[in-house]
């Protein structure tokens, strides 16, 4: 008995110093009836630099292409046709990347193969990549976050915001 509470002791021990985990996280809008959805696992900076040269996620095999996000890649659902910054993307179900090799000036890629670990990335896969808006928060973000926004008129405003960036793209349901 001793030996078991010992064991179990040490054990909650060494757990407790084990880095936490991403959380799993959601962004959904519904629009003129059809629904859109982001899921996603948010990381949290936790004291590392994120991006740029010798950031964590420029040690990510398929770097300059990041998984937007931790664990499995971001899946992305749209029950309507759209058009994403200029690219038509059909009902369906995508997997989300974005091309961060410039730091200032980041591509969201919308790529067709679905259900894959975020560390695989398939180029010719791709739908295609848009560019996004880029901007600075006020103060860094220490969780990874989607939103789908809502904006009228069929209008829709997808946002990633992460460490000392916020990175935006215009969605129209058609």
């Amino acid at each position: 008995m001793r030996k078991t509470s010992i064991f179990l002791a040490v054990f909650t021990a060494f757990a407790s110093l084990a880095p936490a985990q991403s959380s799993s996280a959601r962004a959904t809008v519904t629009v003129a009836g059809k629904t859109l959805t982001i899921r996603y696992s948010a990381p949290a900076v936790r004291g590392r630099q994120i991006f740029g040269d010798g950031g964590l996620v420029s040690r990510d095999p398929t770097y300059p292409a990041w998984r937007a996000g931790a664990n499995a890649a971001t899946a992305f659902h749209t029950d309507a046709d759209l058009d994403v910054g200029g690219l038509s993307v059909p009902k369906g179900d995508y997997t989300l990347y974005v091309w961060v090799k410039d730091p200032q000036a980041w591509e969201l890629i919308i790529n067709k193969q679905t259900g894959q670990w975020g560390l695989r990335y398939d180029a010719s896969r791709d739908a295609g990549r848009v560019k996004m808006t880029m901007s600075k928060p006020p103060a860094p973000i220490e969780t990874l976050k989607y939103t789908l926004a809502d904006e009228g008129g069929n209008k829709v405003k997808l946002q990633l915001e992460w460490e000392n960036h916020i990175a935006s793209v215009p969605i129209t349901v058609q």
